[in-house]
Protein backbone atom coordinates (compact mmCIF):
# COMPACT_ATOMS: atom_id res chain seq x y z
CA UNK A 1 0.00 0.00 0.00
CA UNK A 2 1.57 3.37 -0.87
CA UNK A 3 2.38 5.65 1.39
CA UNK A 4 -0.33 8.79 0.62
CA UNK A 5 -3.29 6.12 0.51
CA UNK A 6 -5.92 7.47 2.88
CA UNK A 7 -6.71 5.02 6.10
CA UNK A 8 -8.30 4.53 9.27
CA UNK A 9 -7.18 2.34 12.02
CA UNK A 10 -9.30 1.46 15.03
CA UNK A 11 -7.45 1.29 18.36
CA UNK A 12 -9.19 0.18 21.80
CA UNK A 13 -7.67 1.66 24.61
CA UNK A 14 -8.09 2.00 28.04
CA UNK A 15 -9.76 5.17 27.71
CA UNK A 16 -11.69 4.32 24.71
CA UNK A 17 -11.88 3.62 21.00
CA UNK A 18 -9.15 5.95 18.82
CA UNK A 19 -9.53 6.50 15.59
CA UNK A 20 -6.46 7.06 14.17
CA UNK A 21 -6.51 8.66 10.28
CA UNK A 22 -3.12 8.53 7.90
CA UNK A 23 -2.36 8.72 4.02
CA UNK A 24 -3.26 12.05 2.17
CA UNK A 25 -7.01 13.16 2.55
CA UNK A 26 -6.99 14.88 -0.39
CA UNK A 27 -9.21 14.86 -3.50
CA UNK A 28 -6.95 12.64 -6.34
CA UNK A 29 -6.11 9.67 -3.56
CA UNK A 30 -9.73 9.60 -2.00
CA UNK A 31 -11.15 9.63 -6.08
CA UNK A 32 -9.02 6.10 -6.72
CA UNK A 33 -11.85 3.56 -6.39
CA UNK A 34 -10.43 0.56 -4.18
CA UNK A 35 -9.43 3.80 -1.66
CA UNK A 36 -12.72 5.05 -1.70
CA UNK A 37 -14.68 1.93 -1.59
CA UNK A 38 -12.40 0.98 1.32
CA UNK A 39 -13.15 4.73 3.20
CA UNK A 40 -16.47 4.53 2.80
CA UNK A 41 -16.89 1.20 4.32
CA UNK A 42 -14.46 1.93 7.19
CA UNK A 43 -16.28 5.09 7.93
CA UNK A 44 -19.60 3.39 7.64
CA UNK A 45 -18.38 1.07 10.64
CA UNK A 46 -17.23 4.63 12.90
CA UNK A 47 -20.72 6.02 12.43
CA UNK A 48 -22.42 2.90 14.59
CA UNK A 49 -24.21 3.20 17.95
CA UNK A 50 -21.95 3.92 20.71
CA UNK A 51 -19.45 5.66 18.32
CA UNK A 52 -19.92 9.54 19.45
CA UNK A 53 -18.11 9.01 22.62
CA UNK A 54 -14.91 8.08 20.24
CA UNK A 55 -11.46 9.77 19.46
CA UNK A 56 -10.46 10.96 16.41
CA UNK A 57 -6.58 11.65 15.88
CA UNK A 58 -6.41 13.72 12.68
CA UNK A 59 -2.49 14.13 13.62
CA UNK A 60 -0.61 12.67 11.33
CA UNK A 61 -2.34 12.71 8.38
CA UNK A 62 0.05 14.14 5.29
CA UNK A 63 -2.67 16.59 3.84
CA UNK A 64 -6.30 17.17 4.06
CA UNK A 65 -8.24 19.25 1.70
CA UNK A 66 -11.62 20.41 1.41
CA UNK A 67 -13.06 17.37 -0.17
CA UNK A 68 -11.27 14.77 3.02
CA UNK A 69 -12.53 17.22 5.33
CA UNK A 70 -16.08 17.09 4.02
CA UNK A 71 -15.97 13.45 3.88
CA UNK A 72 -15.29 13.75 7.76
CA UNK A 73 -17.87 16.10 8.28
CA UNK A 74 -20.66 13.89 6.74
CA UNK A 75 -19.18 11.20 8.69
CA UNK A 76 -19.73 12.69 11.73
CA UNK A 77 -23.45 13.23 11.28
CA UNK A 78 -22.49 17.41 10.94
CA UNK A 79 -21.43 17.88 14.27
CA UNK A 80 -18.30 17.63 15.92
CA UNK A 81 -16.53 14.68 17.58
CA UNK A 82 -16.75 14.19 21.43
CA UNK A 83 -13.03 14.08 21.59
CA UNK A 84 -10.89 15.38 18.34
CA UNK A 85 -7.04 15.83 18.06
CA UNK A 86 -6.32 17.71 15.35
CA UNK A 87 -3.75 20.54 14.63
CA UNK A 88 -4.58 23.97 14.34
CA UNK A 89 -4.62 24.03 10.04
CA UNK A 90 -6.74 20.95 10.22
CA UNK A 91 -8.90 22.29 12.92
CA UNK A 92 -9.63 25.47 10.27
CA UNK A 93 -10.19 23.67 7.53
CA UNK A 94 -13.10 21.05 9.40
CA UNK A 95 -14.86 24.98 10.80
CA UNK A 96 -14.89 26.04 6.87
CA UNK A 97 -16.44 22.90 5.65
CA UNK A 98 -18.63 22.73 9.27
CA UNK A 99 -19.76 26.76 8.47
CA UNK A 100 -20.83 26.16 4.48
CA UNK A 101 -21.84 22.86 4.89
CA UNK A 102 -25.35 21.85 4.87
CA UNK A 103 -27.56 18.87 5.10
CA UNK A 104 -29.48 17.18 1.99
CA UNK A 105 -32.90 17.95 1.68
CA UNK A 106 -34.76 15.14 3.05
CA UNK A 107 -37.20 13.66 0.19
CA UNK A 108 -40.80 14.04 0.97
CA UNK A 109 -44.16 12.23 -0.28
CA UNK A 110 -46.27 14.50 -2.35
CA UNK A 111 -49.93 14.75 -1.11
CA UNK A 112 -52.82 14.70 -3.24
CA UNK A 113 -53.51 18.45 -2.93
CA UNK A 114 -49.70 18.85 -4.35
CA UNK A 115 -49.80 16.08 -7.07
CA UNK A 116 -53.21 18.10 -8.01
CA UNK A 117 -51.45 21.11 -8.33
CA UNK A 118 -48.25 19.86 -10.05
CA UNK A 119 -51.01 18.54 -12.45
CA UNK A 120 -52.50 22.41 -13.00
CA UNK A 121 -49.17 23.79 -13.50
CA UNK A 122 -48.60 21.33 -16.62
CA UNK A 123 -51.73 22.37 -17.58
CA UNK A 124 -51.18 26.19 -17.89
CA UNK A 125 -47.73 25.06 -19.17
CA UNK A 126 -49.19 23.93 -22.31
CA UNK A 127 -51.86 26.60 -22.13
CA UNK A 128 -49.06 28.75 -22.42
CA UNK A 129 -47.27 26.88 -25.60
CA UNK A 130 -50.80 26.63 -27.26
CA UNK A 131 -51.35 30.61 -26.62
CA UNK A 132 -47.75 31.41 -28.35
CA UNK A 133 -48.16 29.04 -31.13
CA UNK A 134 -51.73 30.67 -32.01
CA UNK A 135 -50.08 33.80 -32.21
CA UNK A 136 -47.41 32.75 -33.92
CA UNK A 137 -49.81 31.27 -36.67
CA UNK A 138 -52.15 34.39 -36.56
CA UNK A 139 -49.10 36.69 -37.40
CA UNK A 140 -47.61 34.09 -40.02
CA UNK A 141 -51.30 34.56 -41.79
CA UNK A 142 -51.06 38.47 -41.47
CA UNK A 143 -47.65 38.59 -42.95
CA UNK A 144 -48.60 36.35 -45.67
CA UNK A 145 -51.05 38.52 -46.54
CA UNK A 146 -48.74 41.55 -46.56
CA UNK A 147 -46.75 39.67 -48.94
CA UNK A 148 -49.13 38.93 -51.37
CA UNK A 149 -49.78 42.78 -51.49
CA UNK A 150 -46.62 43.70 -51.90
CA UNK A 151 -44.41 40.77 -53.01
CA UNK A 152 -41.76 43.11 -54.94
CA UNK A 153 -40.91 43.47 -50.97
CA UNK A 154 -40.78 40.00 -49.34
CA UNK A 155 -37.91 38.91 -48.03
CA UNK A 156 -36.97 36.54 -51.39
CA UNK A 157 -33.46 36.07 -50.92
CA UNK A 158 -34.00 34.81 -47.58
CA UNK A 159 -36.28 32.48 -48.93
CA UNK A 160 -33.76 31.27 -51.29
CA UNK A 161 -31.02 31.05 -48.87
CA UNK A 162 -33.96 28.52 -46.46
CA UNK A 163 -34.45 26.86 -49.40
CA UNK A 164 -30.98 25.61 -50.19
CA UNK A 165 -30.19 24.58 -46.68
CA UNK A 166 -33.16 22.89 -46.10
CA UNK A 167 -33.82 21.35 -49.63
CA UNK A 168 -30.64 20.92 -51.85
CA UNK A 169 -28.47 20.10 -48.89
CA UNK A 170 -31.09 17.00 -47.72
CA UNK A 171 -30.57 15.70 -50.96
CA UNK A 172 -28.30 13.02 -50.36
CA UNK A 173 -29.53 11.83 -46.98
CA UNK A 174 -32.71 11.89 -47.57
CA UNK A 175 -32.29 9.85 -50.70
CA UNK A 176 -29.90 7.22 -48.91
CA UNK A 177 -32.54 6.75 -46.19
CA UNK A 178 -35.25 6.42 -48.86
CA UNK A 179 -33.13 3.76 -50.82
CA UNK A 180 -31.95 1.39 -47.63
CA UNK A 181 -36.16 1.64 -46.70
CA UNK A 182 -37.38 0.77 -49.86
CA UNK A 183 -34.38 -2.35 -50.08
CA UNK A 184 -35.46 -3.40 -46.38
CA UNK A 185 -39.19 -3.58 -46.96
CA UNK A 186 -38.79 -5.03 -50.48
CA UNK A 187 -36.68 -7.51 -48.71
CA UNK A 188 -39.04 -8.29 -45.95
CA UNK A 189 -42.36 -8.22 -47.71
CA UNK A 190 -40.30 -11.33 -50.45
CA UNK A 191 -40.23 -13.68 -47.83
CA UNK A 192 -44.21 -13.61 -46.82
CA UNK A 193 -45.35 -12.94 -50.79
CA UNK A 194 -43.32 -16.24 -52.10
CA UNK A 195 -45.32 -18.26 -49.64
CA UNK A 196 -48.19 -17.70 -51.43
CA UNK A 197 -46.66 -17.36 -54.88
CA UNK A 198 -48.23 -13.30 -55.14
CA UNK A 199 -44.61 -12.23 -56.08
CA UNK A 200 -46.26 -9.54 -58.36
CA UNK A 201 -47.82 -8.10 -55.97
CA UNK A 202 -44.78 -6.44 -54.29
CA UNK A 203 -45.57 -3.65 -56.33
CA UNK A 204 -48.60 -2.87 -55.36
CA UNK A 205 -47.30 -3.15 -51.69
CA UNK A 206 -44.24 -1.07 -52.31
CA UNK A 207 -46.10 1.23 -54.43
CA UNK A 208 -49.01 2.25 -51.93
CA UNK A 209 -46.86 2.32 -48.79
CA UNK A 210 -43.75 4.09 -50.55
CA UNK A 211 -45.68 6.90 -52.54
CA UNK A 212 -48.74 7.29 -50.12
CA UNK A 213 -47.51 7.26 -45.90
CA UNK A 214 -43.72 6.48 -45.94
CA UNK A 215 -42.23 8.86 -48.28
CA UNK A 216 -43.65 11.97 -46.95
CA UNK A 217 -43.71 10.62 -43.63
CA UNK A 218 -39.62 9.31 -43.76
CA UNK A 219 -38.88 12.94 -45.39
CA UNK A 220 -40.83 14.50 -42.53
CA UNK A 221 -38.86 12.76 -39.87
CA UNK A 222 -35.48 13.37 -41.64
CA UNK A 223 -36.49 17.26 -41.82
CA UNK A 224 -37.37 17.60 -38.29
CA UNK A 225 -34.39 16.71 -37.25
CA UNK A 226 -32.56 18.03 -39.71
CA UNK A 227 -33.75 21.19 -40.58
CA UNK A 228 -36.10 22.06 -37.55
CA UNK A 229 -33.72 21.72 -34.81
CA UNK A 230 -31.33 23.96 -37.06
CA UNK A 231 -34.55 26.74 -37.46
CA UNK A 232 -35.30 26.50 -33.47
CA UNK A 233 -30.83 26.22 -32.91
CA UNK A 234 -30.75 29.65 -35.15
CA UNK A 235 -33.27 31.81 -33.55
CA UNK A 236 -32.21 30.50 -30.36
CA UNK A 237 -29.02 31.95 -30.60
CA UNK A 238 -29.98 35.30 -31.53
CA UNK A 239 -32.27 35.51 -28.59
CA UNK A 240 -28.55 34.54 -26.67
CA UNK A 241 -26.89 36.82 -28.90
CA UNK A 242 -29.24 39.87 -27.98
CA UNK A 243 -30.04 40.28 -31.98
CA UNK A 244 -34.03 39.53 -31.13
CA UNK A 245 -33.45 42.85 -28.56
CA UNK A 246 -31.89 44.54 -31.45
CA UNK A 247 -34.41 43.73 -33.88
CA UNK A 248 -37.01 44.82 -32.13
CA UNK A 249 -35.02 48.50 -31.18
CA UNK A 250 -34.59 48.54 -35.00
CA UNK A 251 -37.99 48.19 -35.24
CA UNK A 252 -37.77 44.75 -37.54
CA UNK A 253 -40.88 42.56 -37.76
CA UNK A 254 -39.19 39.46 -36.89
CA UNK A 255 -42.42 37.20 -38.24
CA UNK A 256 -41.83 39.00 -41.48
CA UNK A 257 -38.04 38.63 -41.14
CA UNK A 258 -37.16 34.93 -39.23
CA UNK A 259 -40.75 32.85 -39.57
CA UNK A 260 -42.31 33.47 -42.73
CA UNK A 261 -39.36 33.31 -44.96
CA UNK A 262 -38.82 29.67 -43.02
CA UNK A 263 -42.33 28.37 -43.88
CA UNK A 264 -42.20 29.73 -47.31
CA UNK A 265 -39.22 27.47 -47.49
CA UNK A 266 -39.93 24.59 -45.97
CA UNK A 267 -43.56 24.47 -47.61
CA UNK A 268 -42.05 24.26 -51.03
CA UNK A 269 -39.24 22.05 -50.18
CA UNK A 270 -40.96 19.42 -48.36
CA UNK A 271 -43.34 18.40 -51.46
CA UNK A 272 -40.01 17.59 -53.65
CA UNK A 273 -37.95 16.27 -50.82
CA UNK A 274 -41.11 13.66 -50.56
CA UNK A 275 -41.30 13.13 -54.14
CA UNK A 276 -37.26 12.65 -53.68
CA UNK A 277 -37.10 10.20 -50.52
CA UNK A 278 -40.37 8.75 -52.84
CA UNK A 279 -38.50 7.80 -55.52
CA UNK A 280 -35.03 6.55 -54.10
CA UNK A 281 -37.49 4.31 -51.85
CA UNK A 282 -38.96 2.59 -54.86
CA UNK A 283 -35.43 2.63 -56.66
CA UNK A 284 -34.60 0.46 -53.63
CA UNK A 285 -37.79 -1.70 -53.89
CA UNK A 286 -37.14 -2.09 -57.20
CA UNK A 287 -34.12 -3.34 -56.76
CA UNK A 288 -34.08 -5.68 -54.32
CA UNK A 289 -37.36 -6.91 -55.69
CA UNK A 290 -35.13 -7.75 -59.04
CA UNK A 291 -32.72 -9.58 -56.90
CA UNK A 292 -35.06 -11.71 -54.45
CA UNK A 293 -38.07 -12.32 -56.21
CA UNK A 294 -36.92 -11.82 -59.72
CA UNK A 295 -39.17 -8.74 -60.83
CA UNK A 296 -38.11 -7.07 -63.28
CA UNK A 297 -37.71 -3.49 -63.06
CA UNK A 298 -40.18 -3.48 -66.98
CA UNK A 299 -42.60 -5.04 -64.98
CA UNK A 300 -42.23 -2.71 -61.75
CA UNK A 301 -42.80 0.53 -64.42
CA UNK A 302 -45.09 -1.36 -66.19
CA UNK A 303 -47.36 -2.21 -63.15
CA UNK A 304 -46.75 0.78 -61.02
CA UNK A 305 -49.47 3.06 -62.39
CA UNK A 306 -51.98 0.50 -62.61
CA UNK A 307 -50.88 -0.28 -59.02
CA UNK A 308 -51.14 3.21 -57.26
CA UNK A 309 -53.73 6.21 -58.69
CA UNK A 310 -52.74 9.30 -58.78
CA UNK A 311 -54.47 10.53 -56.18
CA UNK A 312 -52.01 8.60 -53.67
CA UNK A 313 -49.48 11.23 -55.25
CA UNK A 314 -51.29 14.14 -55.03
CA UNK A 315 -52.62 13.08 -51.02
CA UNK A 316 -48.61 12.46 -50.26
CA UNK A 317 -47.31 15.93 -51.77
CA UNK A 318 -50.76 17.71 -50.06
CA UNK A 319 -49.22 16.00 -46.66
CA UNK A 320 -46.47 16.88 -46.98
CA UNK A 321 -47.06 20.83 -47.29
CA UNK A 322 -48.91 20.48 -43.99
CA UNK A 323 -45.74 18.91 -42.91
CA UNK A 324 -43.77 21.17 -44.04
CA UNK A 325 -45.22 24.25 -42.55
CA UNK A 326 -45.74 22.29 -39.02
CA UNK A 327 -41.77 22.18 -38.57
CA UNK A 328 -41.75 25.29 -39.73
CA UNK A 329 -43.62 26.97 -37.42
CA UNK A 330 -42.75 24.83 -34.47
CA UNK A 331 -39.32 25.43 -34.82
CA UNK A 332 -39.46 28.96 -34.61
CA UNK A 333 -42.28 28.68 -31.83
CA UNK A 334 -39.45 26.38 -29.64
CA UNK A 335 -37.14 29.34 -30.95
CA UNK A 336 -38.55 32.28 -29.58
CA UNK A 337 -39.34 30.90 -26.75
CA UNK A 338 -35.19 30.29 -26.04
CA UNK A 339 -34.24 31.93 -22.88
CA UNK A 340 -30.60 33.98 -23.28
CA UNK A 341 -28.48 31.35 -21.39
CA UNK A 342 -26.89 28.01 -23.62
CA UNK A 343 -29.15 25.73 -21.37
CA UNK A 344 -32.53 26.85 -22.67
CA UNK A 345 -31.52 26.84 -26.14
CA UNK A 346 -30.54 22.89 -25.55
CA UNK A 347 -33.74 22.60 -24.12
CA UNK A 348 -35.41 24.22 -26.86
CA UNK A 349 -33.70 22.25 -29.79
CA UNK A 350 -34.83 19.34 -28.13
CA UNK A 351 -38.08 19.60 -27.32
CA UNK A 352 -38.31 21.20 -31.24
CA UNK A 353 -37.38 17.74 -32.92
CA UNK A 354 -39.66 15.81 -30.86
CA UNK A 355 -42.57 17.94 -30.86
CA UNK A 356 -42.14 18.26 -34.46
CA UNK A 357 -41.75 14.53 -35.32
CA UNK A 358 -44.65 13.60 -32.88
CA UNK A 359 -47.11 16.00 -34.84
CA UNK A 360 -46.09 14.67 -37.93
CA UNK A 361 -47.26 11.49 -37.20
CA UNK A 362 -50.11 12.48 -35.39
CA UNK A 363 -51.23 14.66 -38.44
CA UNK A 364 -50.41 11.58 -40.68
CA UNK A 365 -52.39 9.30 -38.64
CA UNK A 366 -55.30 12.01 -38.93
CA UNK A 367 -54.94 12.37 -42.64
CA UNK A 368 -55.68 8.36 -43.20
CA UNK A 369 -58.44 8.56 -41.29
CA UNK A 370 -60.05 11.42 -42.90
CA UNK A 371 -59.43 10.32 -46.60
CA UNK A 372 -60.11 6.73 -45.46
CA UNK A 373 -63.35 7.97 -44.70
CA UNK A 374 -64.03 9.77 -48.40
CA UNK A 375 -62.94 6.90 -49.89
CA UNK A 376 -59.22 8.02 -51.40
Amino acid sequence: MEENTPRITRHTTPEGVSVLLSGCWAAEPLAEPVAWTQIQSELSACAAPGASGWTWDLRTLERLDHTGAQLLWNAWDHQWPASLLALDPQRAMLARVAQYAIRPPVATRLSAWQVFLSLGAMVWYLIDHVRDLIRLMGQLLLDAVKLARAPAKGPWRDVSGHLYHIGATALPITALVGFLIGVVLAYLMSLQLRQFGADAFIVNILGISLIRELGPVLAAILIAGRSGSAITAQIGVMRVTEELDAMRVMGIAKGYRLVLPRAIAMAVAMPLLTVWTTLAALLGGMLAADLAMGVTPAYFFASLPRAVEISNLTLAVGKSVVFGLLIAVIGCHYGLRVKPNTESLGQGTTASVVTSITMVILVDALFAVIFKDIGI
